[in-house]
Formats: C-alpha cells, sequence, structure tokens
C-alpha cells in the first residue's frame, strides 16, 4: 500500500485540509500526540505575530472512527482563525456591486486593493508564479506559496510518526546553529540582532529516525531509493536548500578507508562503530540511524526590503513586506521531521505490509524473531 497525500488551503483561507490515502485499518492514533506536533510547529525564538493568532489542532474529517482508523482515506481540517480578518479580500464568491449603493462599495473595493501584491520579494516564488499563471495580484501567488501550507504535512506527518511509534521507530532534531552561530544563548542574541536590522536568518537542522529494519527502500528501480525519497521529501519544504545524509558533502574529502563503515560481529550480529552513510546504502536501511542535515535559507520577507521590481508598471521599487518571522528554523524542524516519518512509514508499509495494523505487526514480529 502507498501513502499519498494531497493538501489544499491558503494561508489566511478558511482553513487548510489534507486528504490521505494508504493508511490501512485498526492503526491507534493518539490526537494529542498530533497535534503537540503542531504546536511545535509554531514555536520557536524568533517567530512573528501569526502565531499569537493560530492555536493549530485537527479536526478528523472521515476515515477515523474511536481513534481508530477505518482503511478509508483520512481526511482532516485545521481551521485558519485569522480568516476573520481576511473574509472580503479573501473571500471566494465575487461581489455583486450592482445590488451595493457606492458606500458599500467602495468599502468592499478598498479592503481588497489595501491586500493587493505588485511588488515582488526577491527569493519567494512570487516573480515565477505570477508568470506561470498570468497573475497581477500576487497574493493569488502568495497564500498558497506561503509556509503555512506546511502545516497540514505537519499533521499527515504526525500521524505518520504515530504509526512508527507501535514499531519503536521514533525520530527526533536539533537546531544545529543559526546563521552560523551555535550555542542557545548565542543564538537568541543573533536573533535579536536580526530583529532589530530587520533581517532573517537561516540555520542547520540535524533529524534522526532511530531503530529501523534493514531493507526499508530498494536499489532495483532509482525511484524506489530511499534516500533519494527522503531528499525529495525534504527539498519540498518551502526554504530548504540542501539536504544531506550522513557524512553528506563532507565524504568527498576523505579517502574510502575513512568513509565506509566496516562492520564486526558482536554476540552474532552484524555491528558498526561509525555511521558515515547516515544509516542509508544502496538506497536501503541497514539497520543504522537515519541521520539527515538540511539547511534552510533566511525567509524572504524581511522589514529590510530588498530592491525589486512592481508589475503594475514595471518600475523599480522596494520589496513587499508582510507580516512575517525573523528566524523559523526550528518550525522547519518540526516540518522536517514530519516528512521525513511520511516517508519512512511509506517505505515500512511496502516492506512489511499495510492494508490493516494486526497485518504490519505479524510481518514486522516474524522479520524480526
Amino acid at each position: 500500500m502507498t501513502i499519498r497525500f494531497l493538501t489544499s488551503g491558503e494561508s489566511h483561507g478558511k482553513c487548510l485540509n489534507a486528504i490521505i490515502e494508504g493508511i490501512g485499518y485498526g492503526y491507534e492514533l493518539d490526537f494529542e500526540f498530533i497535534n503537540n506536533e503542531l504546536k511545535n510547529r509554531q514555536k520557536g525564538y524568533g517567530r512573528g505575530g501569526r502565531m499569537q493568532i493560530e492555536t493549530d489542532t485537527v479536526e478528523f474529517k472521515s476515515g477515523v472512527r474511536f481513534s481508530k482508523t477505518t482503511g478509508s482515506p483520512i481526511c482532516i481540517e485545521i481551521k485558519n482563525k485569522d480568516f476573520e480578518n481576511w473574509i472580503i479580500p479573501m473571500s471566494s464568491s465575487k461581489f455583486d456591486f450592482n445590488t451595493m449603493d457606492e458606500a458599500q462599495k467602495n468599502e468592499i473595493l478598498s479592503k481588497i486593493e489595501e491586500k493587493k501584491i505588485t511588488k515582488l520579494r526577491p527569493g519567494h516564488a512570487d516573480y515565477a508564479g505570477s508568470v506561470k499563471f498570468g497573475a497581477c495580484d500576487i497574493r493569488d501567488i502568495l497564500e498558497r506559496s506561503s509556509a503555512r501550507e506546511t502545516a497540514t504535512r505537519v499533521a499527515v506527518g504526525a500521524i505518520c510518526q504515530n504509526i512508527l511509534l507501535n514499531f519503536g521507530i521514533k525520530g527526533s532534531f536539533e537546531v544545529v546553529s543559526i546563521n552560523g552561530i551555535t550555542g542557545d544563548d548565542n543564538i537568541k542574541n543573533e536573533i535579536d540582532r536580526a530583529k532589530k536590522e530587520g533581517v532573517s536568518l537561516g540555520g542547520v537542522i540535524r533529524i534522526v529516525y532511530k531503530n529501523l529494519p534493514v531493507g526499508l527502500g530498494s536499489f532495483v528501480h532509482w525511484d524506489k531509493r530511499l534516500d533519494g525519497l527522503l531528499a525529495q521529501s525534504l527539498m519540498s519544504i518551502p526554504a530548504v536548500k540542501s539536504v544531506e545524509i550522513g557524512l553528506g558533502k563532507e565524504c568527498a574529502f576523505y579517502e574510502g578507508d575513512k568513509v565506509h563503515d566496516e562492520m564486526f560481529v558482536q554476540n552474532g550480529k552484524i555491528t558498526r562503530k561509525t555511521n558515515n552513510a547516515g544509516g542509508i546504502e544502496g538506497g536501503m536501511t541497514n539497520g543504522e540511524d537515519i541521520i539527515l542535515t538540511i539547511a534552510m535559507k533566511p525567509i524572504p520577507t524581511m522589514n529590510k526590503a530588498l530592491n525589486s521590481v512592481d508589475i503594475l508598471n514595471m518600475t523599480e521599487t522596494k520589496a513587499h513586506f508582510e507580516r512575517a518571522d525573523t528566524c523559523a528554523v526550528e518550525a522547519c524542524g518540526t516540518v522536517a521531521l514530519n516528512m521525513a516519518a511520511i516517508t519512512i512509514l511509506n517505505a515500512f508499509f511496502e516492506k512489511f505490509g499495510g492494508d490493516s495494523y494486526i497485518e504490519t505487526k505479524r510481518n514486522y514480529e516474524q522479520r524480526n524473531k
């Protein structure tokens, strides 16, 4: 069974949704765990005002009964509280101005115009998106390309994490550095400085998944290799610019005997003293921890606006500024942790079956006797 999911929703629209296919029958879900992952996505020093408005929680619309999956597609919804302030500029229906007096018409047009964007932000989807779709109002691009969409991905990933925990597979992440700086106190000082100067900061995050069985993924086809699938999953996160597995790019600077993880036998089992491969060899898990390191770029929306272009009249201007974070690296870590969980659970189901919890558990226990 293959896990597939689609998300929908805009940053300031009514809600965010996801439909998840491929979660079989009888997997018990811990709603508190799932909502806690959403809460973690909103954390982090340097977050903006939007996090003070939203309190993200999942509402299950279908596919779950008495906290257990039914095997049907799961539909989830996360409401946007901020939509109350965007009812007119984000209306799904068109306005019939012929039925309004001049004052009503002008009020609505004013609110729509107030939220219209024509000044491009370098580093965002604004330019390419507006050209791709021929949009004159960048609001139509911004609303979907916003990182707000990742809330639904976290919810989907949290469901997958929840299932993996039944088999002792657990993930975690850490912020390695922010703008090249380490140490909590130093990082806070650096974020304070950036906020004062009106700029944003990126950083490095490390994700680790433990207790994986050998043989998830495959070497047989290019699109079955687990390292490739994980890289694609993590690179799809807004602002992520690189993904490394294990030693990553550093392996290019050492000879082979310093890179490859030697094998030994201990109590009848193969063991290693190093994990430079990051838990994956030949596109498959090798029983060691999966170690993933990602780099997140600074957020493109900044108080210190960059030089840009206004597409309304093709004149040079300063980039548009909309409420934004100074630093969202910790939040990105939560998104990455959960995106990795989706990919890992999919490979787990391919190996052990996923039609039902009983089937998966039986096959897993049989393999691990």
